[in-house]
């Protein structure tokens, strides 16, 4: 059986992976789940699952834990040292990282020192330190396979391609709940109906990150990394009914698409089976019914995301680390009411043009820069907040 530590086991990733462990029960084991306070959720899953350990965000988190679940038998920790040690315990074979946000950074790396292979859903740990991250896999052989279905797909798709066949990746996006909705009246969107995504059923943070279309950007850096193929060869399209999950052009002008329902399912399972392919009880594509497959380029001044993110990446170094500091701080501060939509890409604008990047070879400096960013940002949106409030 494989041992699986779950880094966010109560978020929306973290519950879709113990469903594929739950349909697969002799190809699993679940050692080690972390989480924050969602303790309701936790206790059920430290019940049904009995992990070796389990952590949660600080002390009053624990006892509350305690007071629902049988600890007696597991291992309690907290705090980022806690995640850590789900991430490294020695009985785990896999680490699944679906952590929200730079919180998974540290524990997905030394998971890597460890020579855990990681199945990463956490596309952060990328966009802030990818070049620390694949070094490490490096030197230890451990394996990163992506969990997003854009990943995955393009996985799919490239398995045992050579890089100079490949022309380009063609990332799909849905275009979000905002795709059609006129530029003036943005400042007005509310947080329901930023919340409301067309397709896909997904954390509060990463909603908002698809509805400015920054998912989709910091997705270009984490195919970048994953991939090893420059930003000039990896493309967006707006794809809104999310079948295509992802394609690779190839030299000779060949296609290659990965076609799925959307269910998260269907690439967590792939993550967790690679490179078996195993029997699985989610539906496929129904081609008796009619289809239509759509796809545009995505409107660059209507989500200006998008191109910050690119903009990050090509600058190279903490840029990336900058970008989701700043990106993360704002969307946080949208979804507590304190700024409007708009608010998003002017604070990241602002940061990355305030915090020059430098060369992000050692953890210590990516974590400064996310450090120096989040605080940068936290004044510009503050500064945002009090005009927003002048009648």
């Amino acid at each position: 059986m494989k041992g699986l530590s779950i880094l966010g086991s109560t978020g929306s990733i973290g519950t879709n992976v113990l469903r594929v462990v739950d349909a697969f029960p002799d190809r699993f084991s679940v050692v080690g789940l972390a989480a924050g306070g969602n303790v309701e959720v936790l206790a059920e899953q430290v019940a049904r699952y009995r992990p070796k350990v389990v952590s949660v965000a600080d002390e009053g988190a624990k006892e509350r834990l305690s007071r629902l679940a049988d600890l007696s038998s597991v291992r309690a920790v907290t705090g980022q040292d806690g995640m850590v040690e789900v991430a490294t315990h020695p009985e785990a074979r896999m680490v699944v990282s679906s952590a929200v946000g730079a919180l998974g950074l540290v524990p997905t790396l030394r998971a890597l020192e460890a020579g855990k292979d990681v199945a990463l859903a956490n596309k952060e740990t990328l966009v802030m330190a990818g070049e620390l991250m694949l070094a490490r896999a490096r030197e230890t052989g451990a394996r990163l396979l992506p969990i997003d279905s854009e990943h995955c797909a393009l996985h799919e798709c490239l398995e045992g391609r050579a890089s100079e066949d490949v022309r380009r990746l063609l990332l799909t996006a849905s275009g979000g709940p905002f795709r059609q909705r006129p530029r003036e009246t943005f400042d007005r969107i509310t947080r329901e109906e930023a919340l409301a995504h067309p397709t896909w059923r997904m954390g509060r943070k990463i909603t908002i990150d698809s509805a400015t279309l920054m998912n989709k950007g910091l997705e270009v850096i984490e195919a970048h990394w994953l991939f090893g193929m420059d930003a000039s060869k990896i493309e967006v399209l707006i794809h809104p009914q999310s079948i295509v999950h992802s394609m690779v052009e190839l030299v000779d002008g060949t296609v290659l698409a990965q076609l799925g329902v959307t269910d998260m399912r269907m690439p967590i399972q792939y993550a967790l089976s690679f490179p078996e392919k195993w029997q699985a009880a989610i539906p496929g594509l129904d081609f008796t019914s009619a289809m239509h497959l759509d796809f545009e380029p995505p409107d660059r001044d209507r989500f200006p995301c998008l191109p910050l993110a690119y903009r990050a990446l090509a600058a190279g170094g903490t840029a990336p680390a900058v970008l989701n500091a700043a990106n993360e701080e704002a969307v946080a501060a949208f979804l507590d009411g304190a700024v409007a939509f708009g608010a998003i890409p002017e604070t990241i604008e602002e940061v990355l043009a305030t915090e020059p990047p430098t060369a992000a070879l050692e953890l210590e400096v990516v974590l400064a820069a996310d450090r120096r960013a989040r605080e940068r940002a936290r004044q510009a949106l503050l500064r945002r907040a009090a005009a927003r409030a002048i009648p």
